[in-house]
């Protein structure tokens, strides 16, 4: 069974421009957009709705996902970046200890969440085609397809890794365990991704991949739970009339999702500072509670005042 450990040690991305990396985590964001946007054109043909009213949506979805990630993370995660590098919650750049493009790291779910919501209230309070449940009935399959991507993503950048285990499907995580300025150090090679190549391709650095602890790809885990959380919403939606109930889809994909979250996290590692911790649950966990009732809310106590056709 120990076969099926494997070592986690990509490019991450691509350089262009001799100072410009294209990260690949980026790359599946663009793909999670471009897929929602597929689904919601879908959406909008099958039910008959104007088409000029589809891309306001889309750049409305991509501004407040990114916006309410971005703070997400900062408030919930690391607030120490408000006074220490406040450039960087905005800017794809680091300032602090030297200029560097990062890309957008430090892309927090619930605030997403958060964000999507706010946006879509924005968005229907210029665009009063329909209601706003109605809307955010059929947002949520989209941004159901696109956290699969986005987990995945996650694992290309060995980030938000699982806790230790002797699991056979656990994965060491080299570039989680070693820092650029550390790998480099202890190789002597200088070039930063040559050096990580060689931990895991010269048997001279085999003791530097031995230390490295095999852990959970929570990451995986999650993509693949998304799927079915993609899945069931598609099916409802297209199948069943609680696909055209008020306010159900939308509380059956929060209900979903941060279902599979709160239990993914008990074999993840905690992000940031652990702000919210009670009964054994960490802040991610926590955060996803008051998601998981106002889901509950929406499935089987919400009646719609009125229906706006």
């Amino acid at each position: 069974m120990l076969a099926l450990q494997f070592n986690w040690n990509p490019t991450t991305g691509l350089d262009l421009f001799g100072f410009f990396e294209l990260h690949f985590y980026s790359v599946m964001w663009i793909v999670a957009f471009l897929l929602g946007w597929q689904i919601m054109k879908y959406i909008f043909v099958k039910e008959k709705i104007n088409l000029e009213y589809l891309d306001p949506l889309f750049l409305y979805t991509v501004l407040a996902t990114m916006l309410g990630a971005r703070l997400g993370h900062v408030f919930f995660y690391q607030s120490e970046l408000i006074s220490e590098d406040f450039f960087s919650i905005f800017l794809p750049f680091k300032f602090k200890g030297g200029f560097e493009f990062t890309g957008f790291q430090g892309l927090a779910s619930h605030g997403a969440a958060i964000g999507i919501i706010i946006g879509m209230y924005l968005y229907r309070k210029k665009y009063n085609y329909k209601s706003l449940l109605w809307i955010l009935d059929r947002v949520v399959i989209a941004v159901a397809s696109g956290a699969i991507f986005i987990r995945i993503g996650n694992f290309i950048n060995s980030e938000i890794i699982g806790k230790v285990t002797d699991s056979p499907l656990g994965v060491r995580f080299v570039q989680d365990y070693y820092s650029k300025r550390q790998i480099v150090g202890e190789t002597g090679i200088e070039n930063y991704k040559e050096a990580y190549a060689a931990v895991t391709n010269n048997p001279q650095f085999q003791y530097l991949l031995d230390a490295v602890p095999v852990r959970h790809p929570a990451q995986l885990y999650e993509s693949f739970c998304y799927i079915f959380v993609f899945l069931i919403l598609w099916f409802i939606y297209q199948k069943t009339n609680k696909g055209h109930q008020s306010g159900f889809l939308f509380g059956l994909f929060l209900v979903l999702l941060w279902t599979v979250r709160l239990f993914v996290e008990f074999v993840k590692e905690p992000q940031g500072d652990e702000y919210i911790k009670m009964f054994g649950l960490n802040t991610g966990q926590m955060l996803s509670i008051p998601f998981i009732l106002i889901g509950l809310y929406f499935m089987f106590i919400y009646k719609p005042k009125a229906s706006k056709k």
